[in-house]
C-alpha cells in the first residue's frame, strides 16, 4: 500500500491501475470507449475504471453504467460518478479522490484504445522511479476532406510522430502521480502532466489508440486556438515546467519537408494556424477536440 496522492482517501493499492474517464454529454461515445477498454488484453495489475459524468444533459450515466456487469465479469471495478456541474479538471479531481489504484491512467471519452495498449502501459509503468507513458497516437478524422488533410499532416509533425504527446490518453505510475496534487483549473491538462516528467521519464508503447480531430475548418480553428491558449497558459503559470519541454520548433527545413511530402495537408494545416493568429480569442476557449 502507498499513501494517497491527489485524494484524501485510504491508502492506495500498488497492484492496481485506476483509469479515470471524464465525460460530459458523451452518450454517443462513452459506450464504444468502454467497450474497447473492456476488450483489453489481460494484465497482471488489478483494474479500476471510474467514469466521471459532469454536467451531462443526456444519457451518459446510463450508457456508462450499462457496462458495469461486463466489467464485473472481467474482475474489474467500474464506477460511474454523476456530477451536476461541468468541467473536465473538476471531473479529474473527483476521479482521483475516488480512486483506489496507486497508478493512474487518464482517458478521454472520445478515445478508442487497441486491445494490447492497457497491458503495455501497465508494463511500462512497472518501475520504482517516476514514469509517464502513452501509446502510439493515431489521429483520426471524420468524413471531411479538410479534417482528413489536417490530421494527415499533423500526424507527421515530428513531436506527434516521434514524441510521447499523450493527447487524449496518458498514464503515470505511483511515483509519477506524486509529482502534483490536484489538477489546477487549466486548459491543457495533458501538457501540464507531460511537463512534470523529463523526456527520459516518458515512455511510448507500441500499441495504438485512436484520437479524433474536429470536423470542418471552423471547428479546427476553434480547437487549435484552444490548444495554443492552453500551451501559453502553461508557459505563463508554470514556467519551471518548460525545462522538460522537448518539442522543438519545426524550422524552415522541417516545414519544407512537410510541404513536399503532403502539399494539401500542409496548406490546410497552415491555413488553420494563420486563421488562429488572425482572429485571436479574447477569453480562454474550452472547446473540445471535436
Amino acid at each position: 500500500m502507498t499513501q494517497p496522492h491527489g485524494n484524501s482517501g485510504p491508502p492506495l493499492r500498488d497492484d492496481m491501475m485506476t483509469i479515470i474517464i471524464p465525460a460530459s454529454n458523451e452518450e454517443r461515445l462513452i459506450g464504444p470507449n468502454l467497450a474497447a477498454l473492456l476488450a483489453s488484453e489481460p494484465t497482471k495489475r488489478a483494474i479500476e475504471v471510474i467514469v466521471v459524468a459532469n454536467g451531462c444533459r443526456d444519457a451518459t450515466v446510463a450508457a456508462a453504467s450499462a457496462h458495469i456487469p461486463e466489467a464485473k465479469a472481467r474482475g474489474w471495478t467500474l464506477t460511474v460518478i454523476n456530477l451536476p456541474q461541468g468541467g473536465k479538471l473538476n471531473a479529474l479531481n473527483h476521479g482521483d479522490a475516488a480512486a483506489h489504484g496507486a497508478h493512474r491512467a487518464y482517458l478521454d471519452a472520445d478515445v478508442t484504445v487497441s486491445p494490447p495498449l492497457l497491458a503495455q502501459l501497465c508494463h511500462a509503468l512497472g518501475r520504482p522511479d517516476a514514469a509517464y507513458a502513452s501509446g502510439r497516437l493515431n489521429i483520426t478524422a471524420p468524413q471531411c476532406g479538410v479534417s482528413r488533410a489536417y490530421a494527415r499532416l499533423w500526424s507527421r509533425v515530428p513531436f506527434m510522430a516521434n514524441g510521447v504527446p499523450g493527447c487524449g490518453l496518458f498514464a503515470v505510475n505511483s511515483a509519477g502521480r506524486a509529482r502534483w496534487d490536484t489538477f489546477p483549473a487549466i486548459i491543457a491538462d495533458d501538457t501540464f502532466v507531460r511537463l512534470h516528467f523529463a523526456p527520459n521519464e516518458r515512455y511510448s508503447v507500441p500499441a495504438s489508440y485512436d484520437w479524433p480531430v474536429a470536423s470542418g475548418f471552423k471547428a479546427l480553428v476553434r480547437v487549435r486556438r484552444r490548444q495554443d491558449r492552453g500551451v501559453s497558459e502553461i508557459n505563463e503559470r508554470y514556467p519551471a515546467l518548460l525545462a522538460n519541454e522537448d518539442k522543438l520548433p519545426l524550422g524552415l527545413s522541417g516545414k519544407l519537408r512537410l510541404a513536399a511530402t503532403d502539399p494539401t495537408g500542409f496548406a490546410v494545416y497552415t491555413a488553420v494556424a494563420l486563421a488562429v493568429r488572425a482572429t485571436p480569442a479574447t477569453t480562454p476557449d474550452w472547446s473540445r477536440s471535436r
